[in-house]
């Protein structure tokens, strides 16, 4: 089993596997500051509860814009940084734990598999070529 990176420019694969990990992040936050929102609302807290809102939507624009550094030394490390963000965000509405069970675990699984489906595809391309390069006989073109 490889070492998650905290660090680096993963493969093109494993970017865009993280990257749509952080899009659909950036939306479950938006939606969870859409409900911590109502919620102080409701409570008879209106200041707080825009306060909420606009720290998640903050949280939602930094998914978004963390998932287009991706292809930069400091991106992972900005990703892995969003999903201790998320996790913080449990202290003002608990139900934020689920969201980052699931996009924690999809961003734990892009980062992890992701490598190891991309070595599959080159070795799967590289057998590919090499059956090109013969006929249905089996002799070699040219």
């Amino acid at each position: 089993m490889r070492a998650l990176p905290l660090t680096g420019v993963p493969g093109k694969l494993t970017r865009r596997l993280a990257a749509m990990t952080l899009v659909g992040q950036a939306i479950a936050i938006f939606l969870g500051a859409l409900v911590a929102w109502q919620l102080t609302a409701a409570d008879g807290d209106p200041d707080r509860g825009r306060t909420f809102l606009v720290g998640g939507c903050v949280l939602a624009v930094l998914c978004l814009l963390v998932s287009g550094t991706l292809r930069r030394r400091f991106g992972v490390s900005l990703g892995w940084l969003v999903q201790l963000l998320t996790l913080a965000s449990a202290i003002v509405l608990p139900a934020m734990v689920f969201i980052v069970l699931i996009f924690g675990g999809l961003w734990v699984l892009a980062l992890w598999q992701g490598p190891r489906a991309e070595e599959m595809a080159e070795r799967h391309a590289r057998e590919q070529a090499q059956q090109l390069g013969t006929d249905a006989t089996g002799e070699q073109d040219g």
